[in-house]
């Protein structure tokens, strides 16, 4: 979890970490990343910034901070069609997994490596495959259980027959029946499988 960094009055993000020295509530004044690769983010270099788990926090909270203007500048609509947006969200899944075993296949046999501390390690790429999988196939399991297709074909039907119906009243209040009724149903048939 990142820490949220102090700002300065004129909105300079600052390093914000308790002083040793001085009155409780003292902290830190320098800019956000002094000293270190992250400027901007995380804590200063005077306040352990160069570590591994500062330089993760400060990335943590770059991350977020795009991620916020991102979101910012988003034009947010309403979803009119859940299933294509379902689907078009499954297919970026499945292509994501696609894309990161791509990268799990160029590992060959080299899907370990050796940690600073001599402990063998799964290489990310791994842990990155087996969640995109998990995650494509949580979607894909998802548009199954909806059972769209029944769903759409019912719909269909519904409108087929709404529109049969509306014919038929049509003809009926025309005043047209008999032999001209039928032709004009046989004709409005074939039409609608044409357009079909």
């Amino acid at each position: 979890m990142s820490l949220k960094p102090e700002q300065a009055a004129d909105g300079t993000p600052q390093c914000g970490a308790q002083k040793r020295q001085g009155a409780p509530g003292d902290v830190c004044s320098l800019v956000a990343g002094w000293g270190t690769d992250h400027v901007g983010f995380g804590r200063c270099r005077l306040h352990g910034g160069n570590t591994r788990n500062q330089r993760a926090a400060a990335r943590t909270e770059q991350a977020e901070a795009e991620a916020r203007a991102v979101l910012a500048d988003l034009n947010v609509e309403a979803v009119a069609d859940p299933f294509a947006a379902l689907a078009r969200l499954a297919g970026q899944a499945v292509a994501w997994q696609e894309a990161i075993s791509g990268m799990v296949q160029r590992l060959g046999d080299r899907i370990r490596y050796e940690g600073a501390a001599g402990t063998e390690q799964l290489r990310a790429e791994i842990a990155l495959y087996e969640r995109a999988m998990d995650r494509a196939g949580q979607i894909l399991g998802m548009i199954a259980r909806l059972n769209i297709e029944d769903r759409m074909a019912r719909v269909t039907e519904r409108q087929a027959e709404a529109l049969v119906s509306a014919l038929e009243a049509g003809l009926a209040a025309a005043g047209i029946t008999g032999a001209a009724a039928v032709a004009a149903r046989q004709a409005a048939a074939r039409h609608l499988r044409s357009v079909a």
